[in-house]
């Protein structure tokens, strides 16, 4: 079997009229392109930086004077040094040992003197009678139930002791009338003696017959402060008066 050929279906005929059609487009396009113009644009900006006249501090201009470099040292003194001539004679001190050797014999030996420890004596704490503790225990009063009661016991003993023993008539034999104190001050030290009495009244004779009544107290147990023997001091006053007789 034959193929036809369809007339209107040959390209060839029409490929001249393509061709221009082409030509034409590309020539076109290139025109255009030569004549668009692009306009660049940038984007500047412009800084100015203003500074005020007052921020505006001058700075000094400090000249540096040379400094001359500092003086050498002295030279050092040279040493004298002292020449001994040969001729002279240098006198050599000869050190001796100390240490004897056993063929050496001592012949004095120094007799040292025994050395006595000196015994101090502790200084005995003295407490008024009316602040101790525990106070001194005057005979008979032993059986006393408390500090305060052995206080008033001592007192009354003491006082009876005094109104006997003491020498009233010793005021009207000084024409000292009316009434008389004899102050008197003793210690009853930590072995429970009487000692350093004194005593101060309107005459000698008065104050030697309170120390010679005072003298008579007996010895007792001594007082104690915090459980240890102190010495207590007592003070006493007597008083007595004198009348003088009337006619």
């Amino acid at each position: 079997m034959q193929v036809k050929k369809n007339p209107k279906a040959d390209l060839s005929r029409n490929s001249f009229i393509f061709f221009q059609i082409g030509l034409i487009l590309i020539l076109a396009i290139t025109y255009f392109g030569i004549e668009w113009k692009f306009t660049e644009h940038s984007d500047t900006f412009s800084y100015e930086i203003v500074v005020p006249e007052s921020d505006m501090e001058d700075i000094p201009v400090t000249a540096i004077k040379d400094v001359p470099p500092p003086p050498p040292p002295p030279p050092p003194v040279p040493e004298v040094i002292e020449v001994v001539a040969d001729e002279l004679e240098v006198e050599e001190t000869e050190i001796r040992s100390t240490e004897s050797n056993q063929e050496q014999k001592i012949e004095k030996v120094i007799e040292v003197a025994e050395i006595k420890e000196e015994k101090i004596e502790e200084k005995v704490e003295e407490v008024p009678f009316v602040l101790i503790e525990n106070v001194p225990v005057y005979p008979g009063c032993e059986n006393q139930p408390d500090n305060a009661s052995k206080k008033r016991c001592m007192s009354a003993k003491i006082d009876e002791l005094i109104q006997h023993e003491f020498n009233t008539n010793l005021g009207a034999d000084l024409n000292l009338y009316g009434i008389n104190r004899i102050y008197v001050v003793f210690r009853i030290n930590e072995h429970g003696d009487v000692t350093g009495i004194q005593t101060r009244g309107p005459h000698k004779l008065l104050e030697a017959e309170a120390e010679r009544v005072i003298k008579m107290l007996p010895k007792m147990s001594p007082g104690k402060q915090r459980n240890r023997p102190v010495s207590v001091v007592y003070t006493l006053p007597i008083t007595f008066e004198v009348r003088e007789e009337s006619l």
